[in-house]
């Protein structure tokens, strides 16, 4: 089975030079930050080549992103030299990310210079920098043969984080030892005016740091507490993949209420944005809380193992993402389950997260006619968007429908080995099996996840996983969570967790049931197929200005839902729609519903076993460590 380093790689073209031309004297690179607060960003390469046809090319299928996102439109101020003369280009007709042109005689060497136009992950006070924001490389070879040597630029005073390796200083500019074209898109570089780089773990090697910029002095002067459940972290991920696949880990972290909010895995780190307070208290952490936990656990799953339609040779590939349950789902369940154990989440507020996780996939309409699988294979389009009847369209789903899955593998397994085995024995052989190695990459398909699990506990896995993948059903999976001790239900206030979540969001819940996610001022977000709003034909976009003849606001529009409870009358709302305003009835009559879990008495508590500690509790049972 061929392996490829790191990220993703290029697009294959016309082959126009050849692999000896840049793979013997490696392309160099030096990204220009220094006026990052502008937005406007510059970088200059030098390309070895041999004379004649040559094709170069922008980054188009962003690794980790899982659909073309590279930013072709904002790569401006492109211009080529060789031997002091600008040469002519032009840009293919269909291939909108490739630039032909023709290296003169006598020219070994290709100059470029790019600007590129950066409004995410930058503020007046720091930027992170992904690479393929401006680079420009050679078609027609796998990156991985590509050598580059990098250098990055940054205003004065601003310090420099990332995995790459670094060789030496020049005032602002970092110069790092060369990587192949693929290790460094791989390899994201942090640089703020208030920087500290933090070791994490410094019993553990490799090696582990926090990297973190933010806007303000004291942003960087993060609480004692979350430090020590990120040092937690890197020993219960050590302990759960029994393998590490990385020569060395950077937790990069913006605390930024301008640069954006971010969470893209690497191979060696991170890249990872949340606002500026947020993880400077208790309610902001518990809703960031499995950030770092999911984006690391990418580093095996993901990044060292990676579904085989994803693993391709070049960025211009499509990516296929039919595995992405696995890619994404099973990080999803183990980046949580790893918050809880490291204590960046306590085990209550996993809980609650889980429920309430799992009440949307329960009431999702859309699963009656869009199964798991077609989440992972549509992707590429199902990111983003606008809410309007997201429900009915699905979006992302094998994120969380992922977590439900491997949540149900994990108990099964336990089931079947009397509590002997768990999830844990599966990780150990499919991610590593126990060695450590550098950041490469090791393709599976989906008959190497169903018999590695055989491996573990013999069982017809692979009808298990197509079952609950492919099978439409309007009920989400709660098998492992009833197997772990809980049943979902719903109560008449929000859990704490989702308290914070719309406290600090501002929306309001009343999706559970009338079927209505509100905006603060009464707009409504999405409307429930099959629920109470939806027989009204209430639609996205509308706004509740007035709610049984009162001006509407969050209150009264929740004192109505619970005056109607049990009654026959209907609430009688009052709705504006663009320049119409109507009248409409609302029969809903069950009062607030809020998810929530139950422990069932009488049951093993395996939901709160599987998110002990693996340090804490070396001598339990294997079944009781994941």
């Amino acid at each position: 089975m061929p392996w490829f380093s790191c990220k993703a790689s290029l697009p294959l073209f016309l082959l126009a030079t050849s692999i000896s031309a840049f793979a013997a004297t490696p392309i160099t690179i030096t990204a220009d930050l220094s006026e990052a607060p502008r937005k406007l960003w510059h970088a200059d390469i030098t390309i070895p080549v041999q004379p004649g046809p040559l094709t170069l090319t922008a980054v188009k299928w962003v690794p980790g992103n899982h659909r073309p996102t590279g930013p072709i439109s904002d790569l401006t101020g492109i211009v080529f030299r060789a031997n002091g003369q600008v040469l002519t280009w032009r840009r293919d007709d269909v291939d909108l990310y490739a630039f032909h042109l023709t290296v003169p005689q006598g020219v070994s060497t290709l100059q470029v210079h790019v600007d590129a136009i950066v409004t995410a992950r930058v503020s007046d006070k720091l930027a992170m920098l992904e690479w393929e924001k401006f680079l420009l490389y050679p078609t027609g070879v796998p990156v991985r043969e590509i050598q580059i040597q990098p250098s990055v630029k940054v205003p004065s005073g601003w310090g420099v984080g990332t995995a790459l390796t670094p060789t030496g200083t020049e005032g602002s500019t970092t110069h790092f030892a060369p990587v192949t074209v693929e290790m460094l898109e791989d390899s994201p570089v942090l640089t703020g005016q208030y920087f500290k780089e933090i070791p994490l773990a410094a019993d553990v090697t490799p090696k582990h740091f926090l990297d973190v910029a933010g806007d303000a002095p004291e942003d960087v002067e993060l609480r004692p507490q979350f430090l020590a459940s990120l040092n937690n972290l890197v020993h219960e991920a050590g302990a759960m993949y029994s393998s590490h696949h990385y020569n060395s880990y950077h937790f990069l972290l913006t605390l930024s209420d301008y640069a954006g909010g971010e969470g893209l895995e690497h191979h060696q780190s991170s890249d990872n944005g949340v606002g500026e307070k947020g993880f400077a208290n208790d309610q902001h952490a518990m809703l960031d809380g499995d950030l770092l936990a999911h984006e690391f656990t990418h580093s095996w799953n993901g990044k060292y193992r990676r579904p085989a339609g994803l693993a391709t040779p070049d960025y211009a590939t499509p990516m296929q993402g039919q595995l992405l349950w696995v890619y994404e789902g099973m990080t999803q369940y183990l980046g949580n389950v790893l918050a809880a154990r490291s204590g960046l989440l306590t085990p209550a507020q996993y809980r609650e997260a889980l429920a309430y996780s799992a009440a949307n996939l329960d009431n999702k309409p859309g699963r009656t006619w869009r199964n798991t699988e077609d989440t992972a294979v549509a992707a590429s389009i199902l990111r983003g968007g606008n809410p309007a009847w997201s429900n009915w369209r699905r979006g992302q789903d094998y994120y969380d429908e992922g977590e439900l899955l491997w949540l149900d593998v994990d108990t099964t397994i336990r089931q079947l080995t009397h509590d002997q085995k768990s999830l844990h024995d599966f990780l150990v052989l499919f991610v590593g099996n126990g060695l450590d190695t550098g950041p490469i990459v090791v393709p599976y398909t989906f008959d190497d996840v169903a018999k590695t699990l055989n491996k573990v506990v013999p069982n017809d896995w692979a009808a298990f996983l197509h079952e609950r993948i492919t099978t439409l059903n309007p009920h989400a999976n709660l098998a492992g969570i009833e197997r772990g001790g809980y049943k979902l239900i719903y109560t008449d206030k929000p859990t704490s967790y989702e308290q914070a979540m719309l406290s600090i969001s501002g929306n309001i819940d009343a999706w559970f049931s009338a079927g209505l996610r509100l905006r603060h001022d009464g707009t409504i977000a999405d409307v429930r197929i099959y629920s109470a709003a939806d027989e009204a034909k209430l639609a996205p976009g509308e706004k509740i200005i007035a709610v049984n003849g009162r001006a509407f606001s969050p209150e009264i529009l929740h004192d109505a839902i619970k005056s109607a409870k049990g009654s026959t009358e209907p609430i009688h709302l009052i709705v504006q729609s663009d320049t119409y305003i109507y009248q409409i009835s609302l029969n809903y009559h069950e009062g607030d519903k809020y998810p929530a879990f139950q422990r069932v008495e009488g049951t093993p508590a395996v939901l709160d076993e599987i998110i002990q500690s693996m340090i804490s509790n070396k001598t339990a049972p294997a079944g009781r460590k994941p």
